[in-house]
């Protein structure tokens, strides 16, 4: 998802999506470390939209 698409949610929302994007980030890193990842590339995909999440609510926590 884009930063346009998390600034368009709420902040329950976002919190809602931060909590199951870390669920599968520990999903996917438990898999990795199995040899069951078929798609590598998801974990970077997933590690990047927690940042974006987490970049939306601090800017709305400082007001920007």
């Amino acid at each position: 998802m884009s930063a346009e698409d998390f600034r368009a949610k709420s902040d329950d929302q976002l919190k809602d999506s931060l909590v199951d994007l870390k669920k599968e980030q520990f999903n996917l890193r438990f898999r990795r470390a199995t040899g069951q990842v078929e798609d590598t590339s998801r974990i970077r995909t997933i590690r990047r939209d927690i940042a974006r999440v987490k970049t939306v609510l601090t800017e709305r926590a400082k007001g920007a």
